[in-house]
C-alpha cells in the first residue's frame, strides 16, 4: 500500500497526508497507539478491581473478552504491526514499548493480589507477566488471522483465561 493509496482512502490529498504524517509507518504507529489505548481500557476490569469486578477471575474474563473484541475490530492494524515489527526498527521499538505497558500493568496487578503472590511463591513476577502478555498477543494475532482453533472466540477466550488463571492461581477459570 502506498501513501497515495492511504491518502485516497482517507479522502485527503498527498500534501495533507504529509502535513500530519511522515510516512506510512507513522500512520501505522498512530493507529497502534490508539488500539493499545483501547486495549488498556479493555484490561481495566482486571487491572483495576475498583473499576471492574472485585473477583480477579471475573475481571480477567471481562478483560480477555474485550481484548478479543478489540483485536477483531482492529485486526488489520494489529496484524500489520505484528507482521512488521521484526523488520522495522521504529515499529519494533513502538511495539515493544506498547507490550511493555501491558506487562507493567499486569505486574502491578499481580503484586496487589495476595492469592496470586501466594501461588507464584517467589517466581519472577515480571517474567511471568511478560510471558502471559506475549501469549495473549500471539493468540489474539492468530485469532485475527483466522487461524483455527483460535478463530473461534470462545476457544480463544477460554484458552487465554485458563492460561492466566492456572498460572496465577494454580487452577483453571472453572475452578478445576
Amino acid at each position: 500500500m502506498s501513501v497515495v493509496d492511504i491518502a485516497r482512502a482517507a479522502g485527503v490529498s498527498k500534501a495533507s497526508f504529509y502535513f500530519y504524517f511522515t510516512g506510512k509507518q507513522a500512520v501505522l504507529a498512530e493507529l497502534v497507539r490508539q488500539a493499545v489505548r483501547q486495549g488498556h481500557e479493555a484490561a481495566q476490569p482486571w487491572v483495576d478491581p475498583a473499576a471492574g469486578s472485585p473477583h480477579p477471575v471475573e475481571g480477567l474474563r471481562r478483560g480477555v473478552t474485550d481484548g478479543a473484541r478489540l483485536w477483531r475490530e482492529n485486526a488489520g492494524v494489529l496484524r500489520a504491526i505484528v507482521e512488521s515489527w521484526g523488520s522495522d526498527q521504529e515499529l519494533r521499538a513502538l511495539w515493544l514499548d506498547q507490550m511493555n505497558t501491558f506487562t507493567e500493568a499486569a505486574v502491578t496487578r499481580i503484586e496487589a493480589d495476595p492469592a496470586a503472590l501466594r501461588h507464584l511463591d517467589g517466581a519472577d513476577l515480571r517474567a511471568t507477566a511478560a510471558g502471559l502478555t506475549w501469549l495473549g498477543e500471539r493468540l489474539y494475532y492468530l485469532a485475527a488471522a483466522d487461524i483455527p482453533p483460535f478463530d473461534d472466540p470462545d476457544v480463544l477466550i477460554d484458552t487465554l483465561l485458563n492460561a492466566w488463571t492456572t498460572t496465577l492461581y494454580g487452577r483453571s477459570a472453572t475452578g478445576g
